[in-house]
């Protein structure tokens, strides 16, 4: 089984965690019970042709709103909007979040955690960097 994960946001710290669920995916299966842990969208304004990132990019969140196989969305994307709207709605879908956008969690960390719980699903924040990963 694998589980596919949704990225909001491929500027520096999105492109890091997907190079770091690409290269790393299967420690975190490990971690978590499943298989393998796979980046299957990267939601980004930019088009970013020429990276290893290209053909997972969408600009359309409703697909990630819509997709069964995706249960967890990260975002990364900083400010208040359009994150704010994009977690709401993916909340609503069924699909937790994490996020590691400080201001967006200040500002409306209340009603995401509200959506969240009424949609029995996980709104998750915080911002760390991990030391060691272990092959």
């Amino acid at each position: 089984m694998k589980m596919k994960i949704a990225v909001l946001g491929c500027g520096t710290v999105g492109s890091g965690v997907v190079d770091l669920i690409d290269s790393h995916g299967k420690i975190y299966a490990a971690r978590c019970g499943e298989k393998e842990v796979i980046v299957k969208y990267i939601l980004d304004l930019r088009e970013l042709k020429g990276t290893p990132y290209e053909s997972r990019v969408i600009h359309d969140i409703d697909i990630i709103a819509a997709d069964p196989e995706i249960d967890v969305a990260v975002e990364m994307m900083g400010g208040t909007e359009p994150a704010f709207s994009f977690c709401k709605k993916l909340l609503e879908a069924g699909k937790c979040v994490v996020s590691s956008n400080k201001q967006l969690v200040a500002e409306k960390g209340e009603a995401l955690m509200d959506a969240a719980k009424a949609n029995n699903v996980c709104f998750m924040f915080g911002s760390t960097t991990e030391k060691n990963i272990e092959s």
